[in-house]
Formats: structure tokens, sequence, C-alpha cells
């Protein structure tokens, strides 16, 4: 009977956990009262946490990274700085962009990820995506006459994390197409983007002066950028993991 009045009402903790919980009461002794809040007070926890999966889940990260991990003593004052006004999330919710430019290993994807869970986790939804990847997706979504329904999805959620833009030059379609979805949903939410290369090298990526120009000036009015070059982390990494072997 608790079982099923509890899938009734979408409680998934009651429906799992009734009866080791029912003997649990009856072990500490509690009253109804008692009884009742632990109940309520386990099963908004277990829903929360189902939700943070979820949205974990949605967001599609590459990889699971965290601010507490995120090392941020190798950048100059000016720089940490600006990183942890993005980690209090008010951008989000300001519907602010936040560009992080650096060489590759510096930490842009770390500490995108780990912003993007951070989000999760305050019950943002987040979209993760690599440059690559998201011109695949936009010309696939463009063959299957399926690009306004991809551009609708793209603009609901609260924050887009845009990985690897440099890395690899569009063709005139792919840049089009990634103008087009960017411009749109500018002042919608907001988008972080990592990328390699300075401002004024994006043309590299774009192919064409005029709509990079475009582009950077809606992305980066009023943006966070932050300047993320330094030592490479994979480099530094590697150096102690072969000073350490050689000691041994």
């Amino acid at each position: 009977m608790i079982e099923e009045a509890a899938r009734e009402l979408k409680l998934s903790y009651t429906r799992e956990y009734h009866d080791s919980f029912i003997k649990e009461v009856n072990q500490r002794g509690l009253n109804f009262e008692e009884a009742l809040t632990e109940l309520l007070t386990e099963e908004v926890s277990h829903r929360r946490n189902r939700s943070y999966q979820r949205r974990i889940t949605q967001a599609k990260f590459q990889q699971k990274k965290y601010l507490a991990d995120f090392d941020d003593t190798v950048f100059p004052e000016t720089s940490r700085k600006q990183l942890r006004v993005l980690t209090s999330l008010e951008f989000i919710k300001r519907k602010e962009n936040a560009i992080l430019i650096g060489n590759p290993g510096t930490g842009k994807t770390h500490f995108s990820i780990a912003i993007g869970i951070e989000a999760c986790l305050q019950g943002f939804n987040v979209q993760f995506v690599n440059a690559p990847n998201l011109i695949i997706q936009l010309k696939e979504a463009v063959t299957q006459s399926q690009f306004v329904r991809f551009k609708r999805r793209f603009e609901s959620v609260d924050l887009v994390i845009i990985d690897e833009l440099g890395y690899l030059s569009f063709d005139e379609s792919g840049a089009e197409l990634l103008f087009n979805l960017l411009s749109n949903r500018n002042d919608k939410g907001s988008i972080m983007i990592t990328s390699n290369l300075t401002f004024d090298r994006w043309h590299e990526c774009f192919k064409d002066t005029t709509l990079t120009a475009a582009l950077v000036d809606r992305l980066a009015y009023q943006a966070h950028v932050i300047d993320m070059r330094g030592e490479s982390y994979r480099i530094k990494q590697t150096s102690s993991w072969i000073d350490s072997m050689t000691t041994n």
C-alpha cells in the first residue's frame, strides 16, 4: 500500500526505502512528527540529488572537474579575481558572457566544466560542447531540417559552454551557422567560451573578418574576458612526474 501510494505521488525515496525507514523509526522510538519530518527531509534531499544528477547528465560534460581542484595561483592577481567573480555564478543570473583565453593546458576546460557542474548543483540548466562537435551538430540539424528546433533548445538553457574555439578552423557554412546560433542566443542566456586565440586571431577560425568582428562585438560586450595564458598544467604535471621517477 505504501509503495503504491508513493509511486502515485512520485515519492521515490519513500517508495524505495519505506521498509528500512519504518524499522529505523521503531528502533529510535521517534514520535509521528519526528518521523514525518525526517521522512520529508530525506525525500527532498533524494529528489534534489536526482535533479542534480539529471542536469549534469544532460549537460554532457566530457569529464568531471570541480572548483575545489582548480589551482588559480598560477595566474596573475587580476585574472584570479576575475575567475573568482565567476564562481559566484552571478554572471549566469545576469545573462552575461565569459570568455577564457589562454594557451593549451592552462586549465580553461577544467575551469569551464567546474563552473558548469557548480551551476547544475545550483539549479541551472547547462549545455557543454566543444566547438568542432558543435559545427558537426549544426550541419546535421540543417540536413535533417531540425535547425530551428536545435536553436530553440540551445537558447533554452541558462549556460552554454563552448570549449576549444580556435583549435580548428571552420568552412564558410559552418562559420555562418555558428555565427547565427551565437548571435541569436546572445542576451537570452550566458555563453562561456574557451579559446587558445586572442580576439584579433578569431578570423583564423571564421575565415571572414567582417563576420568575426560582428561576433566578437556581440559576445564581448560587457563580458568577462579573462586572460589565462601561462605555463601549461599538463607540461608542469608531466615534468613533476618525470622528476619523481628519476629521483626514486
